[in-house]
């Protein structure tokens, strides 16, 4: 074994083989990696093997799609078979809100160019005879589905990686990771030390092993997974391999094997697997069977497929899987941490193996991972994801593996977990919660003296009218929302304003004054959306998306400078509230010493102030689109400031209002938002925030590119459209047609209460983005009439907002 390398990879099973192939792939031969027992001995061996390219993020789709197409280059490469059974899949919708779900996925696939069918059950009895048709309404077929060995894979990803110069040790654990002040690595083990530039963990089942001997928690968690595989079945004699199948009411899925058929559960009573620590001792073992707790899955299985009741069972397999509490992996740079890399919970790895190899080579190599990863990125999770918190979202998750979530579900999980010091008076006036990283946030409101629930739906809501009652208080009067879950950061010390200048894109405010500012990488695409208020010459106040604090500082201690500069997260610290509407002025003057005329107190105007008794940061803006101050506070003050705007509001009927009507409002705005109009893959230009970016500086990150996609204009255009919907909005990911071909897509929709429209945005080709007409979204299968809007629905020139 040799005693440097520029990457050791730690874990040999699919993940950390695919990941080191990528690497070499990518150009880096001073590569190895370091497994403890043997190739696969962790989950991977005992895996199903299934593959499939459907998938509820899109991106994560994409890559999907890419790892099933790798597996041909790496046989030739390595002369290894993988095993490929390229059968083709059904997924079985029992009710009419499967069928829904079933039909908003071949949609998505319509821009992602997946062939998927919709198909009657006559059609999939001829494709798959084993079942009973009687318990199902419909059904999806596609085309690439199957299975494949998973020894197969992962050696040849190894294989492929040797020939490229990788170097692999087996029979030798990690026990322990020590960093140099360089950022470098020594990484030792049982057989020596390695100096390595860059470490990535690819553990698997002892990724949170891994992690501990670097001072981290990684949010992972293995349950036991149990499948059985039959005796061979006469049924089969003579035919066609038989289809992947995914039985949603079951919450089964099935494959032939050799002569018999695999039938596998996710059960709602889901076991962990050690939830502490992982034994290293813990080899190509099996745990011990428990059909009892699968019988429930296993007798609505043996109803829809009579022959598999029949058959005996051959084999039983149960064996540990790690999880992240969204059941996405974890991959990326780790916070804090120079030149450590995670690949873990990678649960589906024969899906996704490949495509978490490229995007994790790419980051390493070029600095970004060449693709949106947001939705596995490790950075999505942050101190509030407990190893506690991560048992019981983990088992949630995979109880659920199969269902339905509707768009307007709230899952219940480790809730109420994280609150703020007016929940009690937000629950007071009805609101019904949502979870945004783990923290309670009101989404609306119901009528006093009804329960505070909503039912699940992929239409309309019972909350449909409650909405639109707080969209028109606003328009009309004045609304008060919490928005504590926005992100805030503290930007201080004597280069802060020329370190915000390099990461943003736009100019830097003057004391007394905020902006709107994208964050850029290299490459010119968006990262960030960020409010910039400055108090001080060397004081700033940052206003960001809080799911993404721990993306946005990883970002920041990149490009920080060694001294001068201090960033200081500080979200659950500051709460606040937005009023907003015409009298928003009126209420807060009642509270306030100086004067708020447009005269003294302009748009974008942030100043410290005292509002009634609190001292505060006071902003005029609003994500509403209307007159509206957002006010922050330290959190020992939230409860008396919530009084203070509700006492002062009371003459003009001030009401509460929840994010379901920010939503609706800042449609009606046509204002985006990072994660769904604002991504990795766009540029500022193509998401109309052009306006924004200073070019008149020299140094910011992104610049280069940021020039060339003006002058160039870019690919894609962020519109606005007026859809003719019926009972149910788009609601993100929907195709957008035009002259009978998908061009584009949505990234975020919904009902536009106080314009009386059904609005979408999304993303179309720059040469459409002169058309009005011609276009058509696909919701729930449907395509609705839509018209590409020329300015916002509400207030198109913005003089509510400035008045």
């Amino acid at each position: 074994m040799k005693s440097h390398a520029q990457v050791v990879v730690i874990g040999g099973g699919v993940v950390g083989a695919s990941v080191l192939y990528h690497l070499t792939k990518a150009g880096w031969k001073d590569v190895m990696l370091i497994e403890r027992a043997e190739l696969t001995a962790g989950s991977t061996w005992h895996a199903a093997g299934g593959m499939h390219t459907v998938n509820g993020d899109p991106n994560v789709a994409k890559l999907q799609q890419y790892t099933i197409q790798l597996y041909k280059e790496i046989e030739q490469i390595s002369g290894q078979s993988c095993g490929v059974h390229i059968t083709g899949g059904i997924m079985l919708a029992g009710t009419q809100e499967r069928m829904d779900w079933l039909k908003m996925a071949k949609a998505r696939g319509r821009y992602l160019g997946m062939d998927l069918e919709i198909i009657s059950m006559a059609e999939a009895k001829k494709l798959a005879p084993l079942m009973d048709e009687k318990h199902f309404i419909g059904a999806m077929y596609d085309p690439i589905e199957g299975h494949v060995d998973p020894y197969g894979v992962t050696h040849a990803y190894a294989k492929s990686a040797q020939i490229g110069g990788a170097e692999i040790v087996r029979q030798c654990r990690v026990t322990d990771l020590l960093q140099h002040l360089d950022g470098s690595w020594d990484v030792v083990t049982e057989k020596g030390t390695v100096r390595a530039e860059h470490v990535v963990n690819c553990g698997g089942l002892w990724a949170r092993e891994i992690g501990r001997m670097v001072g981290i928690e990684l949010p992972i968690l293995a349950m036991e997974h149990q499948y059985l595989i039959t005796d061979d079945m006469p049924q089969l004699v003579g035919q066609k391999e038989q289809l992947h199948l995914i039985d949603f009411e079951g919450e089964i899925y099935m494959r032939q094997e050799r002569g018999g058929m695999l039938m596998g559960t996710y059960e709602k009573n889901g076991v962990p697997w050690s939830p502490k620590e992982t034994p290293w001792d813990f080899g190509q073992n099996l745990l011990p069977d428990d059909l009892e707790r699968i019988a429930p899955e296993l007798e609505v299985g043996f109803k829809h497929f009579p022959a598999i009741e029949t058959a005996g069972i051959k084999k039983i397999i149960n064996g540990p899987f790690t999880f992240a509490p969204d059941g996405n992996p974890l991959i990326g740079p780790v916070k804090g941490l120079k030149n450590f890399w995670v690949a873990c919970g990678v649960m589906a790895g024969f899906s996704q193996g490949g495509g978490v190899g490229l995007a994790l080579s790419n980051w390493m190599v070029q600095g970004d991972p060449g693709f949106d990863v947001w939705g596995m990125d490790v950075a999505r999770y942050g101190d509030w994801a407990t190893l506690a918190y991560t048992n019981v979202k983990v088992r949630e998750n995979y109880s659920r593996r199969f269902r339905i979530r509707f768009p307007n579900e709230e899952l219940p999980a480790a809730r109420p977990l994280r609150t703020t010091p007016v929940y009690g008076e937000l629950k007071a006036e009805n609101a019904v919660f949502g979870d945004y990283c783990g923290l309670e946030h009101a989404l609306w409101f119901a009528p006093k003296g009804t329960p505070a629930e909503e039912e699940f739906t992929f239409k309309r809501s019972e909350a449909h009218e409650h909405v639109g009652a707080e969209c028109r208080a606003v328009r009309e009067s004045v609304g008060l929302l919490e928005i504590a879950n926005y992100g805030k950061m503290e930007v201080t010390g004597p280069r802060a304003a020329d370190f915000l200048s390099h990461v943003m894109a736009n100019k830097i405010p003057d004391v007394g004054r905020m902006v709107l500012t994208p964050m850029l990488n290299e490459q010119g695409k968006l990262i960030g959306d960020f409010t910039v208020g400055r108090h001080a010459a060397d004081k700033f106040f940052l206003v960001c998306t809080y799911a993404a604090e721990v993306y946005y500082m990883r970002w920041f201690e990149k490009h920080l400078p060694e001294s001068g500069v201090t960033i200081r997260p500080c979200a659950m610290e500051y709460n606040g509230f937005s009023v907003a509407g015409p009298n928003s002025r009126a209420v807060l003057q009642k509270l306030v010493g100086e004067d708020l005329s447009t005269k003294a107190f302009p748009f974008m105007t942030f100043r410290k102030m005292n509002v009634g008794l609190m001292p505060a940061f006071v902003g005029r803006v609003s994500f509403t689109g209307d007159l509206g101050y957002e006010i922050w506070v330290t959190s020992d003050y939230t409860r008396a400031l919530y009084n203070a705007l509700t006492d002062a509001g009371a003459e003009f009927n001030i009401r509460p209002i929840g994010g379901r009507a920010l939503n609706a409002l800042r449609l009606e705005k046509s204002f985006g938002t990072w994660a769904r109009e604002y991504r990795p893959i766009y540029g500022p230009y193509e998401a109309g925030l052009g306006r924004f970016v200073d070019l008149k500086k020299n140094d910011f990150v992104g610049r280069s590119a940021a020039v060339k996609e003006k002058e160039a204009g870019g690919a894609l255009r962020l519109v606005t459209f007026d859809v003719a919907a019926l009972d149910a909005d788009a609601i993100g990911d929907e195709p957008v047609w035009h002259d009978g071909k998908v061009v584009g897509w949505v990234t975020s929709g919904g009902y536009g209460h106080s314009v009386g429209k059904s609005l979408a945005l999304g993303y179309i080709p720059k040469e459409l983005a002169s058309v009005s007409s011609g276009f058509e979204i696909e919701i729930l299968g449907e395509r609705r009439a839509a018209v590409k809007l020329d300015a916002p629905a509400f207030d198109p020139t913005g003089s509510r907002m400035r008045a």
